[in-house]
């Protein structure tokens, strides 16, 4: 088996997905495969270690206090130069009754598609200052910026800027420390870990449409799919072998079909659509339970948005994560920059629909699920917890 993945991993260091290049292999390739190897296929043979939840362990819960994540473990951070991020922090906050002392407000140019380091990091110093320590994971109400160098902004925010990950954007990268630990319950408390998501809208509308869905989906144990189509493009397809050991796994626990084909077009239940091409034909004719996620592998879905601010040009001729949630989906996930088809860099459905399944929210099981997260972005209703008890 590990032979088979490395093989795939180098095939996909050779092959960026926004175009193939051609090249002679350098010398001393062997030895730079076998680094990799070593580097990345841990993450790869884990990923097909059937998931098996268990206790909370390393923290001490405060009496009363659930083992989900909940509104006093969020901290909702909004840019008060931004009306929109304004009106949908404020929204936000309301909806999930987020104590006043876990909003943050920072400030800076509303518009730019990255933020400069310097900038960012004099954010994330004011937001780490302000942030009261019971505060396990983050939402950052904006859809722009959503890049830092050649970091994505939410593992900017989790991580700290990173300027390595510029150096290597085709190889393999730190492995979350948070990645297949279904016991860890507090991040922030047992890995000092606080992952971000973007509460991404380019519109008021679209913004509370995204929390009332999210709000709505929770303890709601909605009856629907999870559908996982393989594709005809073999460079973005990567994901697919794994996808008959998913249906295997969790096949007693959720409906899921594994489909051939490069859409999927008025399906009436969506609860989990996976897929792998430059652009998703059809996603807004499907109706997505609330709390649905969906996702697709490619190199610039985390591209929010483009000239216009919006998310129909974002992508780079390639299809915005943000377009999923304008479709109705509650969460979803992309890259900001060429990350190659290295797997490990993108969402493992398995993981993610474990975690979620089993009452985690929607924050935790996807981050759970990215081993090398850098390069991706986070988007979504962080606290969306379809199989929790209201």
């Amino acid at each position: 088996m590990v032979p088979a993945v490395a093989s795939r991993l180098l095939i996909g260091l050779q092959h960026p997905l926004r175009q193939l290049r051609s090249a002679r292999a350098p010398a001393g390739w062997a030895l730079v495969g076998a680094l990799l190897l070593v580097a990345v296929a841990v993450p790869f043979i884990l990923a097909r270690i059937p998931f098996r939840p268990g206790p909370t362990a390393g923290v001490s819960l405060a009496a009363g206090e659930t083992s989900h994540l909940g509104s006093r473990h969020l901290a909702l951070v909004i840019n008060s130069a931004d009306p929109l991020s304004e009106a949908i922090g404020n929204y936000y906050q309301q909806a999930r009754q987020i104590p006043a002392e876990q909003v943050i407000r920072v400030r800076f140019a509303p518009g730019p598609t990255s933020l400069p380091v310097a900038e960012f990091r004099r954010i994330r110093r004011q937001v780490e200052r302000q942030t009261p320590d019971r505060v396990q994971v983050y939402a950052l109400a904006w859809a722009t910026p959503w890049q830092v160098g050649c970091q994505s902004i939410t593992s900017a925010f989790s991580f700290g800027y990173r300027p390595e990950v510029c150096a290597g954007r085709c190889g393999s990268a730190r492995v979350s420390p948070y990645y297949a630990r279904g016991d860890v319950r507090r991040p922030w408390d047992q890995l000092r870990l606080r992952p971000s998501m973007l509460l991404a809208a380019t519109s008021l509308a679209a913004g509370r449409a995204l929390i009332d869905r999210g709000v709505a989906a929770d303890g709601s144990a909605p009856a629907g799919t999870a559908y996982l189509l393989s594709t005809s493009d073999p460079l973005r397809n990567v994901r697919a072998d794994r996808f008959a050991a998913v249906a295997a796994t969790l096949g007693r626990r959720l409906r899921i079909r594994v489909l051939w084909g490069d859409a999927l077009e008025s399906a009436p239940d969506v609860i989990a659509y996976f897929t792998g091409l430059t652009v998703v034909s059809g996603i807004s004719s499907n109706h997505y339970r609330p709390g649905a996620v969906a996702d697709h592998l490619t190199s610039t879905a985390g591209v929010l948005t483009g000239p216009s601010g919006r998310s129909g040009d974002g992508g780079y001729g390639q299809m915005s994560a943000l377009r999923w949630l304008e479709a109705g989906a509650t969460g979803s996930y992309g890259t900001v920059v060429e990350p190659c088809n290295l797997t490990a860099k993108f969402p493992d459905p398995g993981l993610l629909l474990s975690y979620y399944r089993r009452g985690d929210t929607l924050i935790e099981s996807y981050w759970r699920s990215v081993a090398m997260p850098d390069q991706g972005v986070f988007v979504g209703e962080p606290l969306a917890r379809p199989w929790g008890r209201r």
